[in-house]
């Protein structure tokens, strides 16, 4: 019996995991299991219906904020998406709890030869436990790094509009 429901809750996982690139996913996957600290989970997509997405300050699609499932409970959602750095874009994952405190921000993919160092787990620990009434503010909550100031400002400022974003979703008892 247990080797059924260990098939039927894989085979979820793959199903409902096509929302992400492969690459980004396997990262994606490796980052909550060890965030929330378990091995099987289902990973669906949470939709936001497109009149409520379009007054919000985050970007929300299909394929970029998902419900995190274990033993059918929700254990958190993750928060994927792009940020622009200085000639072009980086990936992020914000990973939240069921009260949509951050529990993780990491960088998946840094495509510029200078201001990496956002992606370090020292900076990006600064974002642990944020929550939606949290206000971030370049070099003063939020660490400066030289040579990345272009990287920091936007990372910085897609943290902010994710919190405001969670706020509006939250007040309306979507999340």
């Amino acid at each position: 019996m247990k080797f059924k429901q260990f098939t039927i809750l894989l085979t979820a996982f793959v199903f409902l995991s096509f929302g992400l690139p492969k690459h980004l996913q396997k990262k994606v996957d490796k980052e909550i299991k060890d965030t929330y600290n378990v091995e099987v989970f289902e990973f669906k997509s949470k939709i936001i219906d497109a009149k409520v997405a379009s007054n919000l300050p985050s970007k929300f699609g299909s394929d970029n904020l998902f419900e995190i499932k274990s033993k059918t409970k929700t254990i958190g959602y993750a928060y994927v998406s792009k940020a622009p750095s200085k000639t072009d874009e980086f990936d992020y994952l914000v990973l939240l709890d069921t009260d949509l405190i951050v529990k993780k921000a990491k960088i998946l993919v840094y495509r510029e030869d200078y201001g990496g160092e956002i992606g370090s787990k020292r900076w990006l620990q600064q974002f642990i436990g944020k929550t939606q009434n949290d206000e971030l503010r370049y070099n003063d909550t939020v660490v400066a790094i030289s040579g990345a100031t272009i990287s920091v400002r936007s990372m910085t400022n897609a943290m902010n509009d994710l919190l405001k974003s969670l706020k509006i979703l939250h007040s309306k008892n979507i999340l």
